[in-house]
């Protein structure tokens, strides 16, 4: 059968990657054609366009890019029509793919949606409009089964894709990556400012101002895959600051603790079972905006999964140098990271184990 995916992000690279690869096992003659990156083209098919070409994040953002988003939407279009699907598999992306399957769902093309929308964190009235486009949507987080409920829509939970990401990875020697990337012999604190040139600009230099303050422990900023070492170079001004691109997973495994942006990192960086300080700061348009239409207690993954707070989210204005150093501080007790450690676990048995990818790779499938 053909595919068509649409991927908006990093994190929808890898998991949709790995749903190809999943869909590669049960179907011989799979092709794809997809919105995507690097890792899904390894595994086959025709890339149409790079995530990178459209990363916006935040609402002004959104705006100012208007025009080419509008492109991009009457582009897609043309190109699932020229090319005749027997399936659509939207994976989160939710501005843009919202937008292209309700024209699908009109033009008979089968639709599927692999890791929802998070209409549970705001504007819950699109759950009208996925009901109507979507014929099988699949939910990676335990809670989001019950949301749908209360709207009499059936859906299907097939667990967390990233503990299959995590689990399946090759594991590295710690003594052999601190030798590679020439780290010495402090316990590492990994930095991950986001992926995308706005997040890392307005988390970066926040994150940085703690290298003088914890000489003891060696920093190290995650690259994401999006970005070239050059657009990181200007923040860095401390000698005992080391930049690795495009190793998160590596990274973390021989850390000892984090500085996290808010997003799917924060749920990667629990089930490698690091401490972690969650950050965010968004312009003050989008956060002000924000602040009107999420209903939500917590931003990350972690405290929404577990619904009460495990770890520290620092947002907007109480992300500064001053707290940041306290929950810093905090994180590196050993007592306190005992009590995170369990909850840590608690966490990875919420999400249901293993197999995520092969369990939705089989219900897009057999839904001929």
């Amino acid at each position: 059968m053909k595919y068509y995916i649409i991927v908006g992000e990093a994190s929808g690279d890898l998991h949709a990657s790995n749903l190809m690869k999943a869909l590669q096992k049960k179907d011989v003659n799979a092709e794809f054609r997809f919105w995507g990156g690097d890792l899904m083209e390894s595994v086959g098919g025709t890339l149409v366009k790079h995530y990178k070409d459209r990363a916006f994040m935040g609402f002004s953002e959104v705006i100012f890019n208007l025009r080419k988003i509008l492109g991009l939407i009457s582009f897609c279009k043309k190109d699932i029509a020229q090319y005749q699907p027997n399936h659509i598999i939207f994976v989160d992306n939710s501005g843009f793919n919202l937008r292209i399957a309700k024209w699908a769902k009109k033009e008979g093309f089968k639709t599927n949606y692999y890791i929802s929308p998070q209409v549970w964190a705001s504007r819950a009235s699109r759950v009208k409009d996925i009901k109507r486009d979507i014929d099988n949507l699949f939910v990676i987080l335990p809670f989001e089964e019950a949301f749908y409920e209360k709207y009499n829509y059936t859906v299907n939970f097939v667990g967390h894709p990233l503990i299959d990401a995590i689990s399946d990875r090759t594991q590295v020697s710690e003594k052999a990556f601190r030798k590679e990337y020439n780290l010495n012999e402090k316990p590492i604190i990994a930095l991950l400012p986001g992926s995308r040139k706005q997040e890392i600009t307005k988390m970066l230099s926040v994150m940085l101002k703690m290298v003088d303050k914890f000489k003891d422990y060696q920093f190290v900023i995650a690259g994401a895959p999006s970005q070239d070492f050059e657009f990181y170079k200007p923040f860095i001004k401390e000698s005992d600051v080391k930049f690795i691109s495009n190793k998160t997973y590596d990274l973390l495994s021989v850390s000892y603790a984090a500085l996290v942006t808010s997003g799917t990192a924060t749920l990667e960086t629990a089930l490698f079972k690091i401490p972690q300080v969650v950050c965010y700061k968004a312009s003050n348009i989008s956060y002000q905006i924000a602040k009107r239409i999420i209903t939500l207690k917590f931003i990350s993954l972690v405290n929404l999964i577990m619904d009460r707070e495990v770890v520290t989210e620092l947002i907007q204005h109480d992300f500064n140098p001053k707290r940041l150093e306290k929950e810093l501080t905090k994180i590196l007790d050993n007592k306190y990271r005992e009590k995170l450690f369990l909850d840590y676990f608690e966490l990875e048995k919420k999400l249901g184990g293993k197999g995520a990818s092969d369990k939705a790779a089989g219900l897009i499938y057999n839904s001929k």
